[in-house]
């Protein structure tokens, strides 16, 4: 278990990745252990993720209760998978990319910033439960978290890479892409319906 200095720590670096300063990589422990324990920021995000999970299983109608908790571990597993698997293809992409000091920086930063998005974009998930009839205004205000979390990832992934917009585009769209093809590739493996 990590103290909550070092929770702290990879919260704030990451936060300030996203406000554009990338001095923020300097609070990110970026030796080994620092890398596997950025992981943990896994576990920081699972309680918001874990409403998401639940809500999206009392969607599915006609469903036995018994089966819903079946359900929530698969939406886990999709998005534990959709959030580490992106990043084992960014660690067999790195070095032939020329990206190979870059990779424990984007690593630590994403997962700590990835951490960080869930919280930040939970807002909508709350509102849809609180006001389920209010259907338009959550989407519209999930479409502008969305965009939002999107332009904050942008910004970390520019700040961790190093190299300039253009490379940190090219990372953060080739990212994007392994993230949504996991995503699709392990809704059609478990079974699930589209998000």
């Amino acid at each position: 278990m990590l103290a909550g200095a070092e929770i702290q720590s990879g919260l704030s670096g990451a936060w300030r990745m996203m406000a554009g300063r990338a001095d923020g990589l300097r609070l990110l422990d970026l030796s080994a252990d620092g890398f596997w324990n950025s992981f943990f920021a896994i576990l920081v995000a699972a309680p918001a993720m874990a409403l998401g999970w639940v809500m999206l299983a009392d969607q599915v109608s006609d469903v036995q209760m018994a089966s819903r908790g079946g359900l929530v571990v698969r939406y886990a597993l999709r998005d534990l998978g959709t959030w580490v698997l992106p990043l084992i293809g960014f660690a067999l992409a790195a070095k032939p990319a020329g990206l190979a000091d870059r990779f424990v920086p984007y690593v630590v930063a994403s997962n700590w910033g990835s951490a960080l998005l869930v919280w930040l974009t939970l807002p909508p998930t709350i509102l849809a439960m609180l006001a389920p009839g209010a259907t338009d205004f959550v989407t519209l205000l999930s479409l502008l978290f969305y965009g939002a979390s999107l332009f904050l990832g942008w910004r970390l992934t520019n700040a961790a890479i190093g190299r300039g917009p253009a490379m940190a585009s090219a990372v953060f769209a080739a990212m994007f892409v392994a993230s949504l093809m996991v995503l699709l590739a392990l809704q059609a493996l478990l079974g699930l319906s589209a998000p």
